[in-house]
């Protein structure tokens, strides 16, 4: 027998089917799973060995809803997620990719959505866009000595402002012409034909264009007829993939659109997957309608559409008047069209727009995502070191003033140094606990790789294995580990197509292997660490090094006890791009540091 590349000795082996766990030894030749043993397994002098008594050997975790499209072109390992046990990612969503558009228009599609630094996305691109199609696209994804693997949606708004141009397709006046649909619906084919898994589009408004040509305008999906939305849908059907969607809500009832299109009565069913699934502050009912929704479609509708669910707490920083839930409303709006501090302050204080966003604040049934409660709104971080820690409801109250007044006076006083965080959803630890085992529901919405100041959850898997983990060392347990595990791998790669999120053998050698004695409640803690490929700036992460002894892909150690090996995403290269549909157990040659020669 050839000596093998790597053997993980006597760990709790997880294959990602959802069976329970055995103790078991796994080797890996060529980049597969050779064998999973009770007995040991001969190691030779050039042999691997990651020993893993008393840990959990599990499939790396799949990412089903990142934006790494900019970020994967200048920082190809994709660290941030890859030392937290994912081993395979998914880019194009929310209507958003880098494949047809120009520099300039994708710039202006990512950067205010996403909340990324819009000089670094335009530069990253001008830099490396030397594509035009999506084999294109795919070719030069796999020039770059990538961590992770890579699938990707391709994004609605990017092909819809490829075709028809962005001032056009921006445009509430202008529809795609026939030609146009077509040329859309062609574009999509070329895709596919890459192995693209499928579309992904946006209907909702409150996603705006950055720049200074359309600015503040919404997507350009949102303009789409619903006869284009089904041409796409059609396309998608006939080739078996995947729309992936974020509804309007503002209206919401463009939800069932996306539950008929997944139906299967009297044709194919289509593959949906929906943001968001979600027991959130402002509206805590809605979580009972995401089960019967899911079984309507798929049990009579006899479809197949899935909910996208953040498994933890979902909770995010702000830097004064940056974030993304000011979107909602028109006044939030106004003040985050203007890029400038002194603009800004100058609208802020204006006693009209205080009226205004007074008005827009208190509105009882108005479409929300935000609670708009500043008695949960907390400083964090401020010049005047009085003000931290306190919540910005109890410093009005100090005040004598509005919350609304006290917000926007502290916004004014500090600027972007006025730090603060508050919950979206998730706060509530029982129903958190039902949702995620409720019919529909599926492991989804990280946004690794956007909103760099506002949130990290790169860890997302980690985070419901840790509460998996103490629910059961308590009296409360809501979930067996090889459920999670399966909820986190292979339910995934299943869902999209896409060979991942197993590890039986033959498969490719995927792996992570987590210590449960390292997992705690350092996995919610906040850190922060710079981002060199975007300047500098520093952004959140998460740091629980403890909880992930190793990470393998396509069967080799990336990362290991909080290190990763030398060489990883700048010359050696481990990931690939995932085709949807292909083979099981595909692999590539991994790409090696080339030796340095003496002088």
């Amino acid at each position: 027998m050839n000596e093998l590349d790597l053997v993980i000795n006597g760990g709790t082996y997880f294959d990602g089917t959802g069976a329970p766990g055995v103790v078991a030894n796994v080797s890996i030749k060529d980049g597969r799973v050779a064998a999973v043993s009770p007995d040991p397994l001969p190691v030779g002098p050039d042999t691997t060995v990651v020993e893993a008594a008393g840990q959990w050997v599990m499939p790396g975790f799949v990412d089903a809803h990142t934006h790494y499209d900019a970020e994967v072109q200048v920082a190809p390992g994709l660290n941030e997620s890859v030392r937290h046990g994912v081993t395979t990612v998914l880019v194009g969503n929310c209507s958003l990719s880098t494949v047809y558009s120009s520099p300039l228009d994708i710039a202006d599609l990512f950067s205010r959505v996403e909340a990324l630094p819009r000089t670094h996305v335009l530069g990253s691109l001008e830099d490396a866009k030397t594509w035009s199609t999506p084999q294109g696209w795919v070719d030069a994804l796999e020039s770059l000595p990538l961590g992770p693997h890579v699938a990707s949606f391709l994004g609605h708004s990017d092909v819809r402002a490829s075709v028809m141009g962005m001032g056009r397709s921006t445009d509430p006046a202008q529809k795609a012409t026939r030609g146009e649909q077509r040329e859309i619906e062609r574009r999509l084919e070329d895709a596919l034909d890459a192995g693209f898994l499928g579309i992904s589009t946006m209907t909702n408004p409150w996603d705006k264009l950055d720049g200074d040509r359309y600015r503040s305008r919404s997507l350009p999906s949102t303009y789409s007829s619903w006869k284009e939305f089904r041409g796409l849908s059609r396309v998608l059907r006939r080739r078996d993939r995947v729309l992936q969607g974020v509804p309007n809500l503002n209206k919401k009832y463009d939800i069932a659109f996306y539950l008929a299109t997944a139906t299967g009565l009297f044709r194919k069913p289509l593959k949906v997957s929906l943001l968001a699934a979600a027991d959130t502050k402002a509206e805590p009912w809605v979580q009972r309608i995401f089960e019967p929704l899911a079984f309507l479609a798929n049990k009579i509708g006899r479809g197949r559409f899935t909910w996208q669910h953040l498994p933890t707490t979902f909770r995010v920083w702000a830097d004064g008047i940056d974030l993304v839930v000011f979107e909602e409303f028109g006044s939030g709006r106004e003040a985050l069209h203007l890029r400038e501090e002194m603009g800004r302050n100058e609208l802020l204080t204006d006693e009209a727009y205080r009226r205004w966003f007074r008005r827009d604040f208190d509105k009882r049934f108005s479409p929300r995502v935000w609670h708009r409660d500043f008695d949960d709104a907390e400083i964090t971080e401020c010049p005047d070191p009085a003000l931290v820690g306190m919540m910005i409801g109890d410093v009005a109250r100090q005040r004598g003033i509005h919350p609304v007044d006290c917000y926007l006076d502290l916004v004014v006083e500090h600027g972007t140094a006025l730090r603060w965080k508050t919950n979206i959803a998730n706060t509530r630890p029982e129903v958190q606990d039902e949702l995620i085992n409720r019919y529909g529901i599926t492991i989804g919405f990280s946004d690794a790789g956007a909103h760099l100041r506002n949130m990290a959850f790169y860890n997302f898997g980690i985070r419901l294995l840790n509460r998996v983990h103490q629910a059961q060392s308590g009296r409360h347990p809501f979930m067996t580990v090889e459920k999670a595990i399966f909820k986190l791998t292979g339910e995934l790669g299943d869902f999209y197509g896409i060979d991942a999120g197993r590890i039986r053998v033959g498969d490719r050698a995927d792996f992570v292997v987590v210590d449960p004695a390292g997992l705690s409640d350092e996995v919610d803690s906040y850190h922060e660490a710079l981002m060199p490929e975007f300047g500098n700036m520093s952004r959140m992460v998460n740091r629980n090094d403890a909880a992930v002894s190793a990470t393998v892909v396509s069967g080799e150690v990336v990362f290991e006890r909080g290190e990763f090996v030398e060489g990883y995403g700048r010359t050696l290269g481990t990931g690939r791009f995932l085709r949807a549909g292909e083979p099981r157990g595909t692999v590539a040659p991994v790409r090696r540091p080339e030796p340095v020669v003496a002088q």
